[in-house]
């Protein structure tokens, strides 16, 4: 049985970079821990370009992001996309919108 990284890679080019959401939310530091974002994805509170998002659901760069916290939305642009970050350097890996 194939993943829906698996799937959503055979539609794109060789060069775009994907990773899986809840591994993406870890590594950019919007979600603390990688359990959480899984919870998070799980609870139906992530949506990537208006599709809700499970925790394996790949991420590449340009994709729009949602995700609920209580009453508030946050909504960003994925700019980069790595399976590894600097602290430093993790909020340049989204743009808020």
């Amino acid at each position: 049985m194939e993943t829906s990284l698996r799937k959503s890679e055979k539609s794109l080019s060789k060069e775009a970079i994907l990773i899986r959401i809840d591994k993406f939310l870890k590594v950019s530091r919007v979600i603390k821990r990688r359990t959480l974002a899984q919870e998070a994805c799980n609870r139906d509170k992530v949506m990537i370009n208006g599709k809700t998002a499970k925790p394996g659901s790949a991420v590449k760069e340009g994709d729009i992001v949602e995700i609920r916290f209580g009453e508030n939305t946050t909504r960003f642009r994925v700019k980069k996309v790595s399976e590894h970050m600097r602290k430093e350097e993790a909020a340049d890996m989204y743009e808020l919108l």
